[in-house]
């Protein structure tokens, strides 16, 4: 070995010493099947095996300095798991960031917004996912996020998104933000968020979204409401039990459009049993009705669609 290099190492030893110390990144991730049935009413159904979000990450954080911590994030998705020879993942989350137990933490890179970590919780809880969601319009990625530390059970959060004028389809800078408050104390736990949808498609209007939980035991209850101007309004409430190795959710959406004044609304069951720590099946139904007589579209792509739909769902899942 050259003499160059033996220095080079020994520099940086004694300059990092701590560094050795640090832990490896860690390598995480999942993955997820399911069978899936969908049958509109009148128009058609289908049925198939799919990969229904198997995803690959690393992460690592080190300590910078006396109660402050680097850390970073990178998760990849879109696997197609259940074909052989599939092709091609694209970044789900990607991001750095410090945190203190003083000022919080500040991270900077693609994420989920801080509206939809604080009131859109039950189109985040189910395994094969609602067709009611968010009314945010905000996009994930160029984020800039702050989390402040708790204050009592009061836990401040703001993102902002940075769209330039030189980015790929952008003919202006736009620069929308999101606010959100959270508090919990004893049972009960609150949230109020916004999103000011400044880069969004169609009404300009800020959303405004509130979810509250009760916790009993292994019993949770939440509602949730979120309101677009001249977009859609949504409400739904969400009913989970624990029971040993066993948890049973019940929720109730519904959605209606400013535009049309039409509505749709969806009930949503789940049975999901742990068979370890790193592994899970569940079954899930989902009944679903709308105003407009083609709503939902026809599965198979050979009907004009129908105003009722109905699906049916097992999977399992192995993460680690």
């Amino acid at each position: 070995m050259k003499k160059t290099l033996i220095a080079s190492a020994i520099a940086a030893i004694s300059f990092s010493g701590a560094v050795a110390a640090q832990s490896a990144p860690s390598v995480y991730g999942n993955i997820q099947y399911i069978v899936k049935s969908i049958d509109v009413d009148g128009a058609g159904s289908t049925i198939e095996h799919a990969d229904n979000g198997t995803t690959l990450g690393v992460k690592h954080e080190h300590k910078i300095a006396p109660g402050l911590t680097g850390f970073f994030k990178l998760e990849l998705d879109g696997f197609g798991a259940d074909e052989k020879g599939s092709e091609g993942s694209k970044i789900d989350e990607a991001y750095i960031g410090v945190r203190s137990d003083s000022f919080g933490q500040i991270l900077v890179g693609s994420d989920d917004g801080v509206y939809e970590r604080a009131v859109v919780k039950i189109g985040n809880f189910h395994e094969t996912g609602s067709d009611i969601f968010t009314a945010g319009k905000t996009s994930e990625g160029d984020q800039i996020q702050y989390q402040s530390p708790s204050f009592g059970g009061l836990i401040l959060g703001a993102g902002l998104q940075i769209n330039g004028d030189g980015e790929s389809g952008s003919t202006e800078a736009s620069y929308p933000y999101q606010l959100s408050a959270t508090y919990a104390v004893d049972a009960l736990s609150l949230a109020v968020a916004m999103d000011s949808n400044e880069a969004a498609a169609g009404s300009n209007e800020n959303t405004y979204g509130l979810l509250a939980t009760y916790s009993m035991g292994d019993l949770s209850v939440s509602g949730e409401y979120q309101t677009r101007s001249d977009d859609k309004d949504i409400f739904g409430v969400i009913g989970v039990y624990a029971l040993g190795a066993n948890t049973f959710a019940l929720s109730y959406q519904t959605q209606e459009d400013d535009a049309s004044g039409n509505s749709n609304d969806t009930i949503i069951l789940q049975a999901l049993h742990n068979l370890s720590d790193n592994m899970y099946v569940y079954a899930e139904g989902y009944l679903s009705n709308a105003d407009g007589a083609t709503f939902y579209d026809d599965p198979d792509g050979t009907a004009p669609g129908g105003d009722e739909q109905t699906v049916a769902a097992v999977g399992a899942v192995y993460y680690f």
